[in-house]
């Protein structure tokens, strides 16, 4: 890590602040930080647990940036009128950006295990992680949701983990192009869709990312990462649900609502593993994380032992409750991959879905407005219902020409019940309204911290 031993965290309540701000901590070096949904009442709890962390915070309008020792960490998104940024300025402190600093961090550790694709990182990170705990390899870990297991009463946000072993693993983000920074040992590329960039750009990103690694870890069952496997002469493991001449294969696979079993083979023979999360998407993202595993030196016995008891990451079609006959399930669908991955796996079961998805920002809608329409109006059942309210917005500059309501016409046109009301208090509102015995509710969306406190109220007014 640099020199730096004063950091300041602009935004430091993040899915990908926390964690990161958490393993800097650990590390012995003073940390500070500010927070929008700090100063706006939001979330307390995250806040309180970094400052049992003993993190302090501030205020974020400048006044806890004043020295020049101090690093303020800041991604790249953030404009250059936040006030901790004018007061860097001020000050004369350095600045870098959340990417810099872990990639930093990453690629100085023995063993650095990245973790890439359009849908499936966190999960995967979550599941190696463990695995490689479980297996007492001492694992880093730096997600961007919070792992079940990794849960105790005094670290309730653990998104992240700080080890004293040799691997360091870590989802790693292609949407600001920051991929580029890191130089993994072991790459694991889970799929490649349509999300934050164009498939051009995604290509040349991705393709770089693995092409650094000495084993990169690809499935076969997305097109374009099997292109990528084809291309490799040399340490490649690759893996699929279908095809047999993948390294790693899974058969005989068994859904149950809230989970799925099956048998992983390899050239050395098979195991069954019982995960406690459910839907195929689940399987593939566990062969990912198993051959990551093997890559590390594991048994496919130990691998399988491991996932045997991972608990699963915060908000992937999490089980929040049952009240009158009707589930609710809160979900971190957001891009058309994951949303479809979600919507199929429920769908494998019965039950009317009610769904209310948040977008997760104005920009998303505008690049994807045909892809959301697309996904909805094919994964949809007849009696499903789905209700948007506006994008999550905390401020700043956007272009806001496609809307919620944009959606929701081109949805309700192709055959599919469809409504963008107003408010997210409108939709639920309505949600109850709508929910009979038999029903699933399901409430998707990301970047929104509230959004499990919104799903946790609709179950306690059931």
């Amino acid at each position: 890590m640099t020199d730096a031993k004063d950091y300041f965290f602009c935004g430091i309540g993040g899915s990908g602040m926390l964690p990161l701000a958490m393993i800097v901590a650990a590390r012995g070096t003073h940390v500070e930080g500010s927070d929008r949904a700090l100063d706006q009442g939001r979330t307390g709890a995250k806040f309180d647990y970094l400052r049992s962390l003993g993190i302090a915070l501030h205020p974020q309008d400048g006044s806890g940036v004043n020295r020049p020792s101090q690093t303020l960490v800041a991604s790249a998104a953030v404009e250059e009128t936040v006030p901790d940024v004018v007061a860097a300025k001020a000050a004369g402190a350095a600045r870098v950006s959340r990417a810099e600093l872990l990639a930093e961090l990453f690629n100085e550790s023995e063993c650095p295990i990245g973790v890439a694709g359009t849908s499936g990182k966190s999960t995967t990170t979550g599941m190696i992680g463990w695995i490689l705990h479980h297996a007492r390899k001492s694992p880093t870990v730096m997600n961007g949701a919070v792992m079940k297991n990794f849960v105790k009463p005094d670290a309730l946000f653990a998104s992240a983990v700080v080890g004293e072993g040799e691997a360091f693993v870590s989802e790693v983000d292609e949407s600001d192009g920051s991929i580029a920074m890191f130089r993994p040992k072991i790459a694991v590329l889970n799929n490649v869709a349509l999300d934050h960039k164009s498939m051009d750009e995604l290509r040349k990103l991705f393709g770089d990312f693995i092409g650094h690694a000495e084993t990169a870890v690809l499935n076969l069952d997305n097109d374009e990462t099997a292109r990528l496997a084809a291309s490799r002469e040399a340490g490649a493991l690759t893996y699929s649900l279908t095809d047999k001449k993948a390294d790693f294969y899974a058969d005989n696979i068994e859904p149950e609502p809230f989970g799925v079993s099956f048998d992983v083979h390899d050239e050395n023979g098979h195991v069954r593993v019982v995960l406690k999360m459910p839907g195929r998407h689940n399987v593939s993202n566990a062969l990912a994380a198993i051959a990551a595993s093997r890559a590390c030196g594991l048994s496919l016995t130990e691998t399988a032992a491991g996932l045997g008891t991972f608990e699963g990451v915060k908000r992937r079609l999490e089980y929040v409750g049952e009240a009158n006959g009707v589930t609710l399930i809160d979900d971190f669908g957001h891009n058309p991959d994951k949303i479809t991955a979600s919507l199929k796996t429920l769908h494998e079961f019965p039950g009317r879905l009610l769904v209310m998805f948040q977008p997760h920002g104005f920009g998303p809608l505008r690049l994807m407005k045909k892809e959301f329409i697309e996904t909805f109006a094919l994964q949809l059942a007849p009696d499903d219902v789905l209700l948007m309210p506006e994008p999550v917005y905390f401020g700043g500059t956007t272009d806001r020409s496609v809307s919620s309501k944009d959606i929701a016409e081109g949805v309700s046109a192709a055959g599919r019940t469809a409504q963008a009301l107003a408010t997210r208090e409108d939709c639920g509102a309505k949600l109850l309204k709508l929910a009979e015995p038999g029903d699933r509710i399901v409430v998707m969306g990301a970047r929104d911290d509230t959004l499990s406190v919104f799903a946790a109220d609709l179950l306690k007014q059931l």
